[in-house]
């Protein structure tokens, strides 16, 4: 089966981690217009994106979103320590997690590659760099990388 094959026959599922309701109009609507299928879940803050990773309390039953989008400036769990929380737990560290915030402070990239972010991305000031940065996480994350299978929490879903 070829990316594309694989690409058709389902819709990958991105969770977006964002608490400024401005920014995640912007993500929002660069992925609308996106040429490649998703489904989108956001949270607005750490504690949340926790919560609904592991699939605890009202995110019970859920399966493991198949990428992350993650502010690092978050109420309640800062980004930082849901990227750790997140590469610390076994059932979760092989979900690619992409950091997009508006920091380009050189300590916060080291950070987060070294608490294995998958990659690290600035907030563009335009509508068009959100629209560059949703087309080349299509064309890598969905047609070019293989992602790991589908997991309900602490096993592998068939498919």
């Amino acid at each position: 089966m070829t990316n594309a094959d694989k690409s058709a026959s389902k819709r990958p599922h991105i969770l977006l981690v964002e608490d400024n309701a401005g920014d995640e109009f912007l993500v929002l609507d660069a992925f609308e217009q996106a040429s490649f299928p998703y489904e989108m879940e956001v949270v607005r803050n750490g504690e949340a994106a926790v919560q609904r990773l592991r699939g605890e309390g009202e995110f019970a039953g859920r399966p493991v979103p198949d990428l992350v989008l993650l502010d690092l400036n978050l109420p309640k769990l800062d980004g930082r320590d849901v990227l750790r929380t997140v590469k610390g737990d076994a059932d979760l560290a092989q979900v690619p997690v992409l950091i997009l915030t508006t920091s380009s402070s050189p300590d916060d990239v080291d950070t987060c590659y070294g608490l294995h972010a998958n990659a690290y991305m600035t907030k563009p000031f335009e509508v068009d760099g959100y629209e560059a940065i949703v087309q080349s996480i299509g064309a890598f994350w969905f047609n070019v990388a293989t992602l790991p299978h589908p997991m309900q929490h602490g096993s592998r879903i068939s498919s």
